[in-house]
């Protein structure tokens, strides 16, 4: 028993210096975070944000910059929301934070066909409303909980249902011009977040406006892209890196590349494509059935 818990215990702290790692290089990559920030972490009781604030407090302690960290948590008045397991659990870790409550939960009830999915308007009500809070508090960056596979999926739907190559990025600039969102977690697979969120006993709260509802196309993507995990280690992975490793001159975007003044330039050139060869990848691993 005792050596049960000894390796238990052991498991857990790797998998915690592995997120930590993770988050610290995505933040350093993109440079989310700088000297002086005051970063609003948006806090929704779920694993995903959960682990973001408990790392960004991790790495806090031992960043090269001073930041400061705002827990931030949208009240929705979703029926049965137990309002007291966020306030306790803030005071607990002596985090700063603030709880912003707007009926939003009656808005989209009553808007939103029955049946109908409430992601949509949900999503805008509760992103207006953030930005708000971020310049009320004035916050300099909005981090959000999502992780590397929320980046990948994300990126099929765009293919498959929008007709774009489009993901989630690691750092944008808000809709409305005036805020710096940021991902530390983009690094970070969703199966360790779930795994740490349960080793640290984070009091989850579940979502019953909208995370009980089946979104059946994300669904879908989550579900190839988990068989293909399966089949093929290292798949997941490799998807994520050709979102970092984008070349405008082989796709077919006008706007990216000058394909209409095109002409040969007379010198070699090491990454251009051989036309006539076909293009060579590893063999992918098969995983044992």
């Amino acid at each position: 028993m005792g050596m049960d818990r000894r390796k238990q215990d052991f498991e857990a702290k790797k998998l915690a210096k592995r997120l930590r790692r993770l988050a610290g290089q995505a933040i350093h990559d993109y440079r989310m975070i700088e000297a002086g920030d005051h970063v609003m972490v948006c806090l929704s009781g779920g694993k995903d944000s959960y682990t973001l604030l408990d790392l960004l407090l991790s790495l806090q302690q031992k960043a090269p910059v001073p930041f400061r960290l705002t827990a931030v948590n949208l009240d929705q008045k979703q029926p049965g929301f137990p309002a007291h397991v966020l306030p306790q659990y803030l005071a607990g870790r002596g985090v700063a934070f603030r709880i912003e409550s707007q009926d939003t939960y009656s808005v989209v009830k009553r808007v939103i066909p029955e049946g109908k999915t409430l992601c949509s308007l949900c999503s805008r009500l509760r992103r207006g409303i953030l930005y708000r809070v971020a310049s009320e508090i004035g916050a300099t960056k909005i981090a959000l909980g999502h992780h590397c596979d929320d980046l990948l999926e994300t990126f099929f739907l765009n293919l498959f249902y929008g007709g774009k190559l489009k993901a989630m990025p690691p750092k944008l600039v808000s809709d409305d011009g005036r805020h710096v969102v940021i991902r530390p977690l983009a690094y970070c697979r969703e199966r360790d977040i779930a795994a740490y969120a349960q080793a640290r006993g984070f009091p989850i709260i579940p979502c019953n406006l909208c995370g009980s509802q089946p979104n059946l196309q994300r669904q879908a993507v989550k579900e190839m892209l988990l068989e293909w995990e399966k089949r093929y280690p290292g798949r997941i992975e490799s998807l994520f890196r050709s979102l970092q490793n984008v070349v405008p001159s082989h796709l077919a975007d006008l706007r990216l590349f000058d394909f209409v003044n095109l002409r040969p330039s007379g010198t070699p050139q090491p990454e251009g494509d051989r036309a006539f060869d076909p293009e060579e990848f590893p063999q992918p691993v098969f995983a044992e059935d």
